[in-house]
């Protein structure tokens, strides 16, 4: 019995935990998409328990029929599970049973006739480039700390002109500053240069003068008022606050930045694949959304003033 109460075999639960340990140390996923994955194949392995009626071992999962999976994605929608969610579940399932198939433990081809459930397309919703230069000023007239102030600004700054994800500008390192590039360590730990501008370097620059901490190269450089490393949280209140000083809409958030760092370079004549380096992004078909989103204003504008519209 394991500690999320339902049946697994001791054989089947090492198989997991070679799984989970594979992901770790050699596909290098992060600790959020780890945590997920393993809830994933957990509320799997309950679900199998209760729907085949005990112990669950690899001799159950031989003989699972595409009719099981579906009544387990059935079960999950019941729970109000949307397809975003369901689409990641299944990928941690197929995740597990790809790892059984290549250690030569099993296969299942059940697995391969049972369909992604479609996902609404969404697309990032940027600011205008006025009110994305426009956030950090506006953080000194909100905020009377001049290093806190600072701080803040360097961070959304971070996020715009560097279109850094929040999570990676609070982990920066003076170790990871040079006069021109930032070294950036993301997902999956990939690491990639990405070029310093200069109004970046100046925010960054005027924190850094004003800090009252002493922090070493290689601690996180951005700080509570406390002394420990910085939150996202707090960069998020942020933004919630100029939003009603700018009267910016409900979308602006620190990944909003990021997302108009790109689509702002793209209207401007950038290469797709430059700015796929740029965000870090795997896969070129993740930048490419950021065409969609210039295509629809490219729209918008022609709906609003073409004279045959």
């Amino acid at each position: 019995m394991t500690d999320t109460g339902f049946a697994i075999s001791d054989t089947l639960r090492a198989h997991i935990s070679n799984w989970r340990r594979e992901l770790a140390t050699i596909r290098r996923l992060s600790p959020r998409t780890l945590e997920a994955y393993g809830r994933d194949v957990d509320q799997f392995m309950a679900f199998l328990s209760g729907h085949l009626g005990g112990t669950v071992d690899i001799a159950d999962l031989k003989t699972l029929r595409p009719a099981d999976l579906r009544a387990f994605l059935a079960a999950r929608r019941r729970n109000d599970l949307g397809s975003r969610s369901l689409a990641r579940s299944l990928s941690g399932i197929k995740s597990l049973f790809t790892h059984l198939e290549r250690e030569g433990i099993m296969a299942l081809e059940a697995l391969s006739v049972i369909r992604t459930p479609k996902l609404p397309r969404s697309l990032p919703k940027p600011l205008s480039a006025s009110e994305a230069k426009g956030a950090g000023p506006a953080i000194h007239e909100l905020e009377d700390r001049p290093w806190v102030a600072a701080r803040d600004a360097a961070a959304i700054a971070l996020c715009y002109g560097a279109g850094l994800r929040i999570s990676e500008a609070l982990a920066l390192t003076r170790a990871d500053l040079d006069a021109k590039t930032l070294r950036i360590t993301g997902k999956g730990n990939k690491v990639r240069l990405v070029p310093l501008i200069s109004p970046v370097r100046a925010a960054i620059e005027e924190y850094m003068r004003l800090c009252p901490f002493t922090v070493s190269p290689s601690e996180p450089m951005f700080r509570g008022v406390r002394g420990g490393p910085l939150s996202p949280r707090l960069i998020q209140l942020r933004l919630e606050q100029l939003r009603g000083a700018m009267g910016l809409p409900a979308s602006a958030t620190p990944h909003a930045l990021r997302h108009s760092f790109a689509t702002h370079l793209l209207a401007r004549g950038s290469d797709l694949r430059a700015i796929q380096e740029l965000l870090g992004h795997a896969s070129l078909s993740t930048t490419q959304i950021y065409t969609h989103i210039d295509g629809e204003r490219l729209l918008e504008a022609y709906r609003a003033a073409h004279p045959r519209r």
